[in-house]
């Protein structure tokens, strides 16, 4: 089948950076999300992490960003829900979702493997490489709570036995607006590898496998010179939902990417390697600067958009690598986001 389609663009406000740049406060992301709202973008996003990369909580900062915003989808880019105990994200989550009145989408994954990870998931005693069956245990515990308002549920990390956010006093279980919202399930397999051998293709087969079980999007980002590897992993997705009776079309692609936008690339690249260094001090040394997202021009911007696009990406998820938040949302606005509008992707899926 082939249909007409343009893609969606979200801007990640970057909740760690109040913590980094003093002219970035708390105050300024709020005022930045009405900003991107006003702009035209489709969406609004927030990362997470405990203290690998201390940052303000997600949800709070979305709660706060539901009462500015009317219009734009709220997001997590990515919230890492293996630590969390899923009822009280489940309880934590369906009140955001009232909150936005519907605007939700749960961008989740189970965490990098990052030492600094490791380190969070040893602080909380949990085990590290057991993260990816903890991981989907929760999301079946979530989805059946925001989907049924109840939940039985018999497994390794968790068992529960008909419970709901109910008492029998109240009109209704709590619940989120979205029954449920959408999952958008993360797998970045090449974040700190570039691998193709067997064991990345069974990796790889995996998280498709969990993708389609339990999401209605795949989120991924990072390998930004290789749009080669998204169709890859597409053709993974359509395999794997051929195997199983699925359908990999009613999934949404999107792609988280760190960019920034200067007069030359040399100026961009320069304003970009040192925001990376201070946003991402263990991944910055593992990862290739490139990997991260393009720097330039408008028209250089432009033409990464444009591959990714054609590649199969839905919904961009734009971070900006700068200190100019503002200056630089505003830029991509004007002298990119209108040339990307008036693109339309044909697309056959």
């Amino acid at each position: 089948m082939t249909e007409p389609r343009s893609p969606a663009f979200g801007v990640n406000l970057n909740n760690r950076e109040p913590l980094i740049a003093p002219d970035y406060g708390i105050a300024e992301l709020l005022d930045l999300s009405e900003v991107v709202e006003g702009l035209g973008f489709d969406s609004a996003w927030v990362g997470d992490s405990l203290f690998s990369k201390p940052r303000y909580e997600a949800i709070s900062l979305l709660s706060a960003i539901s009462q500015r915003t009317k219009r734009v989808k709220l997001g997590t880019a990515c919230l890492v829900t293996s630590p969390r105990n899923p009822l009280y994200l489940a309880m934590e989550w369906a009140t955001l979702d009232v909150l936005a009145r519907g605007r939700t989408i749960f961008g989740c994954c189970a965490g990098n493997p990052e030492v600094g990870v490791r380190r969070e998931f040893e602080a909380l005693g949990l085990d590290f490489d057991r993260r990816f069956a903890i991981f989907e245990e929760g999301l079946e515990v979530l989805r059946a709570l925001w989907t049924d308002g109840k939940v039985s549920h018999h497994g390794e990390q968790y068992t529960y036995e008909d419970v709901g956010f109910y008492s029998g006093t109240e009109m209704g279980p709590l619940m989120p607006i979205q029954k449920p919202p959408p999952f958008w399930i993360v797998s970045n397999p090449r974040l700190v590898t570039d691998a193709s051998d067997e064991k990345m293709v069974r990796t790889m087969k995996n998280a498709c496998r969990r993708i389609l079980k339990y999401g209605e999007g795949w989120m991924t980002c990072c390998r930004a010179q290789h749009p080669e590897e998204l169709i890859e992993q597409l053709g993974y997705l359509r395999e794997v939902a051929t195997e199983t009776g699925d359908d990999a079309g009613r999934l949404v692609v999107s792609y988280q990417v760190t960019l920034n936008i200067g007069d030359s690339e040399e100026e961009a690249r320069s304003a970009f390697g040192e925001y990376i260094s201070k946003y991402y001090p263990e991944l910055s040394k593992a990862m290739n600067l490139s990997n991260w997202g393009p720097v330039g021009t408008p028209e250089q911007i432009i033409g990464w958009f444009r591959t990714f696009a054609i590649a199969g990406v839905d919904h961009f998820v734009c971070r900006f690598g700068s200190l100019d938040q503002f200056g630089q949302v505003e830029r991509f606005a004007r002298d990119v986001l209108p040339a990307l509008r008036s693109d339309v992707r044909i697309e056959v899926r």
